[in-house]
């Protein structure tokens, strides 16, 4: 009976890890894309994986969820405003890779987790435990630190971690599962790419069939570096409890941070380490609390279970909800750099 669930949960893990694996080495892939400029890229990243994900809908037969979403207008609004913002997000990305910026787009990541909580608390009015305002205290720190470093702000990083909050609290309002979501954002994105693309090449610009085969087919091939890891984060979100996925989440900054340092070698002085340090330890005080808050939430659902019948429902409940509210602690959201 606990072998299937634990070799689920090690399915599970191993796709986790390699989606957040993926989504860890893609630095190394885009400048393979070179002569092709950032947009460029972007553009191609819509079209295809489009392409891809809709090859795979069609083999899974998972078309149902369509029609529901055009006759649902809020919805499509919304996903129209994820396909913008998701936009602004990798085309930020791709530039700042292809252009030497590997460690501050690692930065955007890294506070992603702080950008979230206080859009949470600004739009959603929530409330924050005390450990939570510290971490967002000490992350806020850490921006002045680094924008003393750089000497201006680190707009990139920024700029990426509020595109991807933004995207992640859309995508919350929407409720579609990863892939199908992706299919809808690219579908939104896919003319005004493909029409792009067609005034590039008109243009004579265009490097998709003028660097060759093979740079043709690294550039298709950008959807199934967006579509891949999607499916994979996928098959682990249903796998494993959402506080292993929220630990995991870490692993992509910090493969691209390594990335930065090791393989791009981009400068670090003091004053950026100064900054970084603060961050982590925000980080790492944001996930003490989700885990301590989570330790609770699971006793006191132990507790309820020994209530007597009459109030065991309703307690169990909402101790159950609390529990995965506070152990998945900042949301993962399905797509990556």
């Amino acid at each position: 009976m606990t072998g299937k669930p634990r070799g689920e949960g090690r399915t599970g893990l191993l796709n986790g890890f390699a989606a957040y694996g993926m989504w860890g080495l893609v630095p190394l892939f885009w400048p393979l894309l070179k002569p092709a400029g950032a947009v460029e890229i972007l553009a191609h990243r819509m079209v295809w994986s489009l392409v891809f994900v809709g090859a795979a809908l069609l083999v899974l037969r998972r078309w149902a969820w369509a029609g529901e979403l055009l006759r649902q207008p809020r919805k499509l609004a919304l996903i129209t405003v994820a396909a913008a913002v998701i936009t602004v997000n990798w085309g930020l990305y791709i530039w700042s890779v292809n252009s030497g910026h590997v460690v501050e787009a690692s930065l955007g990541y890294f506070i992603n987790p702080l950008v979230t909580i206080a859009i949470g608390v600004l739009l959603l009015k929530e409330r924050l435990r005390p450990v939570q305002w510290a971490a967002v205290g000490t992350g806020c720190v850490a921006v002045v630190v680094l924008t003393i470093g750089y000497g201006r702000p680190p707009w990139i990083s920024l700029c990426l971690a509020f595109s991807f909050a933004t995207y992640g609290l859309v995508k919350k309002k929407v409720g579609l599962g990863g892939i199908e979501s992706l299919a809808a954002e690219t579908a939104i994105q896919f003319l005004p790419a493909l029409g792009f693309l067609v005034w590039l090449t008109a243009q004579g610009d265009s490097t998709f069939a003028a660097e060759g085969a093979g740079h043709a087919a690294l550039l298709a091939s950008a959807g199934i570096v967006t579509a891949l890891p999607l499916v994979c984060f996928g098959a682990a979100a249903i796998r494993v409890p959402l506080s292993t996925i929220g630990l995991l989440q870490y692993s992509t900054p910090v493969i691209q941070f390594l990335l930065g340092i090791l393989y791009f070698h981009e400068e670090m002085p003091p004053e950026r380490w100064a900054g970084f340090a603060l961050v982590w330890l925000a980080l790492t005080l944001l996930t003490w609390d989700a885990l301590r808050t989570a330790r609770r939430a699971a006793r006191a659902l132990t507790d309820e279970i020994s209530v007597p019948s009459t109030t065991r429902t309703t307690g169990t409940t909402s101790a159950a909800r609390n529990a995965e509210s506070v152990a998945s602690g900042p949301d993962p959201v399905d797509a990556r750099p």
